[in-house]
């Protein structure tokens, strides 16, 4: 595939030709930055791993320049951090054994740009190319400006694809808020109790984002046990460590459907459950 950036590319963990990378893809990620892939879709990747006919194809849209960063990464400059996080990305996708990861190369600024299209036509082909059943990507009530960037461009390109070649489900994901807070009707639980030691490792292999300051490692894990004990108060624990999800498919079911109107009606029920269980108890 071409792309605008000429640092953009597709990197193939096996050497497979890119259609066959293509080709293979059951489940895709589009993310914001280099470890939102690993923190947000493990569901995707553990479905996927070591299996002959599934296969998970990440796509990184910005450069991750602007990083926090300290320790022994403290004096690196923005070029030598992209560099960095390019290859930690590469290292995931050969860890878990991906399909592929296209890394898109965007600074964060033009993500946030809502006018920018471009970005939205390169997201259009590359799920045209991958013909993916399942994507994962942001949620809709995160608090990361670049990611919500990210998730509103992901629906603008499915829709500008034919209804009967879009994937059949899109989901929105942990990052930068929990989603925790979701009714439980709206909740989609992703049991990712399966090779802890891999979800680790996934997380780990940025090293750039952990000694430089973030424990990305300890947060995400943490997140996804805390998940699990705290879905059900009245049972027992089903499952060891899980993800949650929002269900966004029914904005590449229905193109009139609002994009602002669909994201802030999770808050708008979550409000009405709050007055309801405090109303009855004064």
């Amino acid at each position: 595939m071409k792309f605008k950036n000429k640092t953009a590319g597709i990197f193939i963990p096996d050497n497979k030709s890119e259609s066959e990378a293509f080709e293979r893809t059951t489940h895709m990620s589009i993310a914001a930055h280099p470890d939102d892939i690993e923190i947000m879709a493990y569901d995707g990747i553990v479905k996927c791993f070591n299996q002959k006919d599934k296969w998970f194809f990440g796509v990184v849209v910005t450069d991750g320049a602007g990083s926090a960063r300290t320790g022994v990464y403290k004096d690196y400059s923005n070029e030598e951090m992209i560099k960095i996080r390019r290859k930690e990305q590469e290292k995931a996708a050969i860890l878990g054994d991906y399909s592929a990861v296209a890394m898109l190369d965007y600074p964060s600024k033009e993500t946030k740009d809502k006018d920018n299209e471009t970005i939205v036509k390169e997201i259009k082909n590359l799920i045209l190319e991958a013909n993916p059943e399942v994507i994962y990507t942001h949620n809709l009530a995160d608090k990361h400006d670049t990611h919500i960037g990210v998730v509103v461009k992901t629906i603008k390109a499915i829709r500008m694809i034919e209804p009967n070649k879009r994937p059949k489900k899109l989901y929105g994901c942990e990052v930068w808020r929990n989603l925790d807070w979701l009714m439980e009707n709206d909740k989609i639980l992703f049991d990712t109790s399966a090779h802890p030691n891999l979800a680790s490792a996934l997380v780990e292999i940025f090293d750039s984002q952990i000694v430089g300051g973030k424990r990305y490692d300890l947060g995400a894990i943490g997140r996804r046990k805390a998940n699990a004990t705290y879905t059900e108060s009245h049972s027992i624990d089903e499952a060891e460590q899980m993800i949650y999800g929002m269900d966004l498919t029914p904005l590449i079911e229905n193109d009139d459907l609002d994009i602002l109107e669909f994201a802030t009606d999770f808050v708008k029920r979550l409000q009405n459950d709050v007055f309801n269980r405090v109303q009855k108890m004064i």
